[in-house]
């Protein structure tokens, strides 16, 4: 399975013309994606996140960490060591790597911070006031706001 028919989506939403393509390239990373560094996503609380990065061996300085036109790029390389060594085995992979994230509207990263061979990236989704929920009135020909109610306000 190549492509997702997404037709019925776009007969009821606008705006979502990047999913598409989401999902393609998602499907086409997921043929040719390595494991390396394993990595966690994880729900931190409502609208917080963080993804955590196995990185043993790694020192900050051979990190880089950015984000562009929505996309998380962790980087890390690692020079090759002069010095020859004889493994028996060797286990820990100690190579450079790049990972990447798309994020979602309105993710912001926070925080990043490197401790016991753990990257971890701390974001938050942070929803603008315009786009939060707010009621229309019908009368008249102007549209005027009535009030803006968060989600929380909402709920409660």
């Amino acid at each position: 399975m190549n492509r997702i028919d997404l037709s019925p989506l776009y007969r009821s939403s606008i705006g979502y013309d990047r999913f598409g393509s989401l999902l393609d390239a998602a499907f086409q990373t997921e043929k040719t994606s390595n494991s390396y560094p394993p990595y966690n996503i994880e729900v931190v609380a409502e609208n917080k996140y963080t993804i955590s990065l196995a990185l043993a061996g790694f020192q900050e300085s051979e990190l880089d960490i950015q984000v562009e036109n929505g996309v998380l790029t962790v980087q890390g390389r690692k020079e090759a060591s002069a010095e020859a060594k004889n493994y028996l085995h060797q286990g820990i992979a100690n190579r450079s790597f790049e990972r990447k994230f798309n994020l979602a509207d309105h993710i912001e990263v926070v925080n990043a911070e490197l401790a016991n061979g753990l990257l971890i990236i701390s974001l938050v989704k942070e929803v603008p006031e315009a786009m939060k929920p707010k009621k229309i009135s019908i009368n008249g020909s102007e549209a005027k706001v009535i009030s803006h109610k968060s989600p929380e306000d909402v709920a409660a």
